[in-house]
């Protein structure tokens, strides 16, 4: 009977340390070119500071990290929303990395969630070399408030970021077309607890201007992708950024979908598969 029990015991113990071994590999750094996920690696100390790295086999040194950041209106959401693309991207020898960001509050705005988008590219740069990629080499692609966060970073990092992909992202919270339409009036809340500042429309703080893509452009190529019934960013975000890159002649890719509204994540199959995809992977690759 003892001798039972302690089998037992023995068994136990290696089942428990299979399962920590197996949990353990998620997060060890890679070595080569070869296919791995690596789950919730830590990028700083806060509990939201992590991220998925997929690595697919066979891709180029030269090749472009695309860098995933989620929507939810800058105090929600994470980075499982965006999984069907970085399996998309994964599935396409692309290698990407998905990360959470903390969340705007009381104490955080969208600066502190751009100096997380800097700590995912430092240490994805210290790791580079081990993966046999090119440190800053990174294309940017965010879904809604992540695709405000993508452009604006990506237009203020032009020597990391290559080339910026908004899904549905805002890009204007100062013009006097944006303060005079309906849209300021039901977003005015959010947009001013993400900059941080109070929101008057009669004196309208420079921080506003600072938080908005429009107001930050720099050369680096843009695709963006604007439904014509969006009801949560409205068209003209998207029809504005447009006509600026054009005035400015960056080059750029404007898709604007008739009969559709916000962000893929929210569309169907078919819609995803014969639009938003097909333009992301040429996009890359080109």
């Amino acid at each position: 009977m003892k001798k039972l029990i302690l089998n037992y015991h023995f068994f136990v113990l290696g089942l428990i340390g299979f399962v920590l071994n197996s949990c353990n590999s998620k997060f060890k750094v890679w070595v080569g070119n070869s296919e791995q996920k690596i789950y919730n690696l830590k990028y700083g100390e806060h509990k939201r500071q992590k991220m998925d790295i997929f690595l697919p086999a066979g891709y180029q040194i030269e090749s472009p990290v695309v860098l995933i950041l989620h929507g939810g209106a800058w105090k929600y959401g994470r980075k499982e929303h965006m999984i069907k693309i970085q399996k998309m991207l994964f599935e396409n020898s692309i290698p990407s990395i998905n990360m959470n960001y903390r969340l705007v509050s009381k104490n955080l705005t969208y600066r502190d969630q751009l100096e997380d988008i800097t700590s995912v590219i430092e240490k994805f740069n210290s790791l580079a070399e081990k993966a046999d990629l090119l440190p800053n080499n990174y294309i940017i692609l965010g879904e809604s408030a992540g695709g405000h966060l993508a452009l604006l970073y990506g237009y203020q990092n032009s020597d990391k970021i290559k080339k910026i992909i908004s899904l549905s992202g805002p890009t204007d919270f100062y013009s006097q077309e944006y303060l005079n339409s309906f849209y300021s009036k039901y977003t005015s809340g959010t947009v001013r607890k993400m900059v941080g500042s109070a929101f008057d429309r009669k004196n309208l703080s420079e921080e506003f201007r600072k938080a908005s893509p429009i107001a930050n452009i720099t050369n680096v190529p843009t695709l963006l992708f604007q439904g014509n019934q969006d009801f949560l960013v409205n068209q003209k975000q998207g029809l504005a950024l447009d006509s600026a890159l054009t005035a400015m002649n960056i080059p750029h890719k404007f898709i604007f979908m008739d009969k559709t509204g916000h962000a893929p994540r929210f569309f169907n199959k078919k819609k995803r598969d014969s639009i938003i995809y097909p333009n992301i992977l040429e996009w890359i690759k080109k």
